[in-house]
C-alpha cells in the first residue's frame, strides 16, 4: 500500500486496528499521579507553609503521557509488519501473473528499477504458488507459455534493453494469446511512458486486451527518459536537440558530451529543461576543424541508446573553395557570381574565398589546404600545371564544381565531364527563335533525384555539350528540350560537376531559387564521402538499389558500444530512417565511409504516454525490499530506556551533590552543547565543501592560432614602392631587349606628356616593371610589347598577371607587327601571334571581340572610329560585352565594365615615343602627324577608360554627344 504516497506496507495491516485504543491509554495514563517529592524542612516552618484547604493529588506530566503513547504505537506498528519498498502487489487472482515489460531504450535508464520490481513481483508469485507469463515488448514476438518463478527468475536476470523503440503492437498480441488460454491471470504492466506512435494508442489497445481482467500498471517512480535528436553542424556552432517526455512538470538540467571515433572527448556543454517544456538544445561553439571530429553525442549519466546522436561525414561542415574568373566587381558586390554561390553554401559549408590572388595561385592555396571541394566560376583556361595538380586532386578523392560563362565557353580544358560545344547557346535573343527554356527533370541515378523539380526556372543561354555515347549516362539535370543542364563524373576517387549556366542571374534564375541551394548540397556532399553517404532519401526510406552496407560497431540497449548482434543485417545504402531491429543504431559500412544510424530521427519528439484509462497506476521501487520491524523494535527500546530515566529523575532518585548556582551553569552549558549539535545537524551536508574548480571549456583553452610572419620587405622593394604610389604611373614590361624597352619608355613618356596637356591628369614618370619580382598592383595600366621568340613566362609570373587582371589591371598586349602580316588575317601565324598564344595560353582571358563601334573605348575622352598606332591595318580586341538582352538584366559588369586585357598590332607605343627635344623616333606607316595625333588621342582614351570606366555608356550623355557630332 501507498501511504501518504510513500512506498510503505505492512505483513499483518489488521493489527494496526489497535491504533484506535491510543485514545484510552491516554485517559489510564494521566490518573497515574507520580510519587511525591519529599523535601527536609524545620517543623517550624513545615507549619506555616500547611495550605488551609486540602489538595487534590498530582497528575502525570502531559509530554510524559505522550512518549508513553508513541511507545504503544510503535509496539502496534512493529507487530503489523512493516516493509519499506515493498514488492508490488498485483491485483488479487488465482491464475498465473502475466508480466508485460517495456524493455525499449527508453526504459534503459531506469533499468535496474524496472527489474527490481519485476522481481518483487515473480516473488510474490513464488509465495502464492502461481506461474508467471513474460513477455518483453523489445523482442521478437514469440509464443507466450507459463514459466515456474525460479525459470522466470532466471530469465529476467538475462533480459535486457534493446537499443530501438519496442514493439508494443507484437507484444499485445503476445498477451492477448497468453490471456486466452488462462482466463484467471492477471497483468502487470511495466512501462516506460514513452510514446512514440501516439499518447492514447498503446493503453486503448491494453484496455481491449485485457478487458475486465485486473490490471495494475507501473509507471513513476523513476527519472523519466531523455534523449537527443536532431545534431545540426551549423555556421558558428553544433547544436543537438534534447528531448524527455515531461509527465512530472519539473524543471531539469544535464550535460551532453562531445567525443571523437576513437572516443576521446571534445567538450561538453550544459541544458537545462524549463518547467512544462519538453525539448531544449545543447550547443557547443567549438572551431569548424574539432566539430567536424566530433563522432558521438551523449548524456551524462544517461545510459541509453536515445541519449547517443552518431555523427557520421554527413554531419560535417565541409570547407568548399570558391575562385571565379570574373575581374573584382567592387561597385556592384550583390551581383557577382561568388555573392549567389556564398549565399547558397553558407547554410551547409564554410566558404574561402579567393581575395587578392590569381587562379592559379588560389587553386594551388586550396589544394595545399586539402580542401574536399572547390568551385571554379566561369574559368576557362587554367595553366597546364594546375591543371595536371587539379586533375590530381580530383582522382584523389576531391570534388570540382564549375559554372559556365563566356570565359568557360572559350576556353579548352579537360577538366570538364563532357565535350563542350565553344561559344554559347543564346536562347530567346533578339537573334534566337528558340524561347528560355525551363528545367526538364533529374536523372534517377544522379544525386538529385529526390529533389523536387521547380517549374519556375528559365534558362536563356547555356554551354552545349557535343552528343555522345556517354553523355546521357554523365547528364544529373536537363532542360525542357532535353540539352543538359548539369552534367557530372565520377573520376577516380572524386567527382566532377559541370553547371551550363553561369553562377549569377546573367544566364539564368537558377541561383536564385531554392532548387539551387539543394543541388549544391548534393554535390557538394559528395566531397571526402563514398557514394554510400552522399546517397540521400528525403523520404526516410531505403533507395533500393542492391548496395548495402554492413555493420561496425553497433549500440547496445544502454548506448555502449558492441561488435556486431546476431540479429543486425546490412543496411542498403542511403538509408536514413530509424533505428529498428533488424538495423539497430550504430555505424554500418567501411571504415573510411561509416554510415551513422541513430535512434530519433531529427523530427521525433518524447510524448508521455496517457495511461490515466488504465485505472490503477503504482511507481517503481528503487531499491530491494526492506522489513522496518527491526529498527522500530530498537527504536522502542532507546525510547523505553528514556521513560525509565525520566521517571528515576522525577522520583529523586538523583541527589544534588553540587550548589544551585553550579547546577544552573551545568544547565546552561548543556543547552549550549545541545543548540551548537541542532545548528550543526542543520547545516547542508556539503557547506564547509571546497568549490570545484571549473574547467575551461575546449573551445576557450585551445591556444589562438597565430598568423605566419610576412617576409620584410627589402629596401629596394621599399623604394619601389614608394615610388609606384607617389603619383598615378603608367608602366611597361621590362622584356630584357634593350631597344623594345627605350622604345616602351619613350612612348609612355610622350603619352604622359600628351595627357597633361589635353587633360586633367598630372601623372608621373613611366616605370618598367618585371613581372617575376615587381608588384604590379600600383599601376592601373600595363603596356606589354611582344618581342617574338621570347621565352614563356614561368607560370607564377602569369600568375601574378592573372591576378593583376582579375583585381581591375589592364593589359595592353602590342604584337607590333600589322605592317608584316596579311590584310584580314589578324596576325596569324605571325612569330609575335605565336609568342603571344603561348603566353595567352597561362592566362584566363575572357571571350574577346573587336572594339565595337559604340564601346565606351571610342568616347572615353576623345571621339574615335579605330586606334591607330604607327600602323593602321592592325584590328584592337577587347573583353566581348553582353548580348542586349543580357545587358538589360545586369547593366553592372564586373570591374565596372573595364577589359581586363587589350589587344592590338599596330605599335601603339612606337608612335607615341619622343626623343628629348621632342620629336617622334619612329616614323609612322602612311597617315603622317594626323596618323600620330589619332594614335596620341587613341592612348588619352585607353588611358580614361581604364581609369575612369564605362560611366560614359550612360544614357545621359548621348544628347551631349550627338549635339558635338552635328558640329
Amino acid at each position: 500500500m501507498n501511504l501518504f504516497g510513500l512506498p510503505l506496507a505492512f505483513a499483518t495491516p489488521l493489527l494496526l486496528t489497535a491504533l484506535a485504543a491510543l485514545p484510552l491509554l491516554w485517559f489510564l495514563l494521566r490518573l497515574v499521579p507520580p510519587r511525591p517529592r519529599k523535601i527536609a524542612f524545620a517543623p517550624m516552618r513545615l507549619l506555616l507553609d500547611i495550605p488551609p484547604k486540602e489538595e487534590t493529588p498530582a497528575r502525570t506530566p502531559w509530554w510524559l503521557t505522550v512518549l508513553r503513547l508513541l511507545l504503544a504505537a510503535i509496539i502496534i506498528v512493529a507487530a503489523a509488519g512493516p516493509i519499506w519498498n515493498p514488492p508490488v502487489a498485483g491485483p488479487a487472482s488465482s491464475g498465473p501473473v502475466a508480466l508485460l515489460i517495456d524493455s525499449g531504450w527508453p526504459a534503459a535508464a531506469g533499468w535496474a528499477a524496472r527489474r527490481a520490481s519485476a522481481e518483487g513481483v515473480v516473488a510474490d508469485a513464488d509465495l502464492e504458488g502461481r506461474g508467471v507469463i513474460l513477455i518483453p515488448t523489445g523482442e521478437p514476438p514469440l509464443e507466450p507459455r507459463v514459466m515456474a518463478p525460479n525459470e522466470a527468475r532466471e530469465r529476467l536476470r538475462t533480459l535486457s534493453p534493446v537499443p530501438f523503440v519496442p514493439d508494443r503492437a507484437g507484444a499485445f498480441a503476445s498477451l492477448a494469446k497468453a490471456l486466452a488460454g488462462a482466463p484467471q491471470a492477471s497483468v502487470i504492466y511495466l512501462s516506460d511512458g514513452v510514446a512514440l506512435d501516439g499518447p492514447g494508442a498503446a493503453p486503448a489497445d491494453l484496455l481491449a486486451i485485457t478487458g475486465n481482467r485486473p490490471l495494475t500498471t507501473l509507471v513513476d517512480g523513476v527519472n523519466e527518459p531523455l534523449a537527443l535528436a536532431g545534431a545540426d553542424n551549423a555556421v558558428d556552432a553544433l547544436t543537438v536537440k534534447v528531448l524527455r517526455a515531461d509527465r512530472q512538470g519539473v524543471p531539469r538540467a544535464g550535460v551532453v558530451r562531445a567525443f571523437d571515433m576513437r572516443g576521446l572527448p571534445l567538450g561538453e556543454v550544459p541544458f537545462a529543461f524549463e518547467p512544462g517544456t519538453s525539448e531544449t538544445q545543447a550547443r557547443f561553439d567549438l572551431p569548424v576543424e574539432i566539430r567536424n571530429e566530433v563522432a558521438r553525442l551523449d548524456i551524462r549519466d544517461e545510459a541509453s541508446a536515445g541519449a547517443v546522436q552518431l555523427l557520421d561525414k554527413r554531419w560535417r561542415r565541409r570547407a568548399v573553395g570558391v575562385v571565379s574568373g570574373v575581374a573584382a566587381d567592387q561597385r556592384q558586390p550583390l551581383l557577382a557570381p561568388s555573392y549567389y554561390l556564398t549565399r547558397a553554401l553558407a547554410p551547409f559549408a564554410d566558404i574561402r574565398a579567393a581575395e587578392g590572388a590569381s587562379t592559379a595561385e588560389a587553386v594551388d592555396r586550396f589544394i595545399e589546404q586539402k580542401l574536399p571541394v572547390i568551385i571554379l566560376s566561369d574559368v576557362g583556361t587554367l595553366p597546364p600545371e594546375t591543371q595536371a595538380r587539379l586533375s590530381r586532386w580530383v582522382e584523389g578523392g576531391g570534388v570540382l564544381i564549375r559554372f559556365a560563362g563566356p570565359r568557360l565557353a572559350n576556353g579548352s580544358d579537360e577538366l570538364v565531364p563532357v565535350t563542350l560545344r565553344r561559344g554559347g547557346r543564346v536562347l530567346g535573343g533578339s537573334l534566337s527563335w528558340e524561347q528560355p527554356q525551363s528545367l526538364g527533370g533529374f536523372a534517377p541515378e544522379g544525386p538529385f533525384r529526390d529533389v523536387p523539380v521547380p517549374n519556375d526556372i528559365t534558362v536563356n543561354r547555356q554551354v552545349l555539350a557535343e552528343p555522345d555515347g556517354l553523355l546521357a549516362a554523365r547528364t544529373w539535370a536537363t532542360l525542357s528540350d532535353g540539352t543538359p543542364l548539369v552534367t557530372g563524373e565520377r573520376r577516380g576517387a572524386g567527382t566532377l560537376a559541370l553547371f551550363h549556366v553561369t553562377a549569377d542571374t546573367s544566364w539564368s534564375n537558377l541561383p536564385i531559387s531554392g532548387a539551387f541551394v539543394e543541388m549544391l548540397r548534393r554535390v557538394v556532399a559528395l566531397g571526402g564521402s563514398t557514394a554510400s553517404e552522399a546517397a540521400v532519401d528525403a523520404t526516410g526510406g531505403p533507395v533500393l538499389n542492391g548496395e548495402t552496407l554492413a555493420p561496425t560497431r553497433l549500440l547496445d540497449g544502454f548506448g555502449a558500444f558492441r561488435p556486431s548482434m546476431p540479429t543486425a543485417k546490412a543496411i542498403p545504402v542511403g538509408y536514413r530512417g530509424r533505428a529498428i531491429a533488424d538495423h539497430p543504431p550504430g555505424f554500418y559500412g567501411p571504415p573510411d565511409g561509416l554510415v551513422a544510424v541513430n535512434a530519433l530521427l531529427p523530427r521525433d519528439t518524447l510524448v508521455p504516454l496517457n495511461l490515466s484509462s488504465l485505472g490503477r497506476l503504482e511507481p517503481y521501487r528503487d531499491s530491494t525490499p526492506r522489513d522496518l520491524r527491526a529498527p522500530l523494535l530498537v527504536a522502542l527500546l532507546a525510547l523505553l530506556l528514556v521513560d525509565a530515566l525520566i521517571v528515576f529523575l522525577l522520583a529523586g532518585g538523583v541527589s544534588r551533590l553540587t550548589a544551585r548556582r553550579a547546577a544552573k551553569g551545568a544547565t546552561g552549558g548543556a543547552a549550549a552543547l545541545v543548540l551548537a549539535l541542532g545548528l550543526t545537524a542543520l547545516l547542508p551536508p556539503g557547506a564547509q565543501a571546497q568549490p570545484q574548480k571549473l574547467t575551461q571549456p575546449l573551445a576557450q583553452s585551445a591556444p589562438a592560432a597565430t598568423a605566419a610572419p610576412e617576409k620584410p620587405m627589402s629596401q629596394s622593394e621599399i623604394d619601389f614602392a614608394i615610388q609606384a604610389t607617389s603619383s598615378t604611373r603608367l608602366a611597361y614590361v621590362v622584356t630584357g631587349d634593350a631597344e623594345t624597352d627605350a622604345i616602351s619608355r619613350a612612348g609612355l613618356k610622350g603619352l604622359t606628356d600628351f595627357l597633361g596637356e589635353r587633360t586633367a591628369l598630372e601623372a608621373g614618370e613611366p616605370m618598367g616593371v618585371n613581372l617575376a619580382t615587381d608588384e604590379l598592383a600600383f599601376f592601373p595600366l600595363l603596356y606589354w610589347p611582344i618581342v617574338p621568340g621570347s621565352e614563356r613566362p614561368s607560370a607564377q609570373t602569369l600568375a601574378r598577371v592573372d591576378a593583376f587582371m582579375k583585381q581591375g589591371g589592364t593589359v595592353i598586349f602590342d604584337t607590333r607587327d600589322a605592317e608584316t602580316t596579311l590584310p584580314g588575317s589578324n596576325g596569324a601565324g605571325s612569330p609575335a601571334n605565336e609568342t603571344l598564344r603561348a603566353i595567352l595560353s597561362g592566362l584566363d582571358i575572357p571571350e574577346l571581340e573587336p572594339v565595337p563601334r559604340d564601346h565606351v573605348l571610342t568616347k572615353a575622352f576623345f571621339l574615335l572610329r579605330d586606334f591607330p598606332g604607327r600602323f593602321t591595318g592592325g584590328t584592337t580586341w577587347v573583353e566581348a560585352l553582353p548580348a542586349a538582352d543580357e545587358a538589360e538584366e545586369r547593366p553592372a559588369r564586373a570591374g565596372d565594365g573595364v577589359s581586363p586585357v587589350v589587344i592590338t598590332s599596330n605599335d601603339l607605343a612606337g608612335a607615341w615615343a619622343l626623343d628629348d627635344v621632342g620629336q617622334p623616333m619612329l616614323p609612322v606607316s602612311d597617315g603622317g602627324p594626323r596618323q600620330r595625333e589619332l594614335a596620341f588621342r587613341a592612348g588619352a582614351n585607353l588611358v580614361m577608360y581604364v581609369l575612369t570606366g564605362n560611366y560614359k555608356a550612360d544614357q545621359v550623355h548621348v544628347p551631349a554627344l550627338l549635339e558635338r557630332l552635328g558640329q
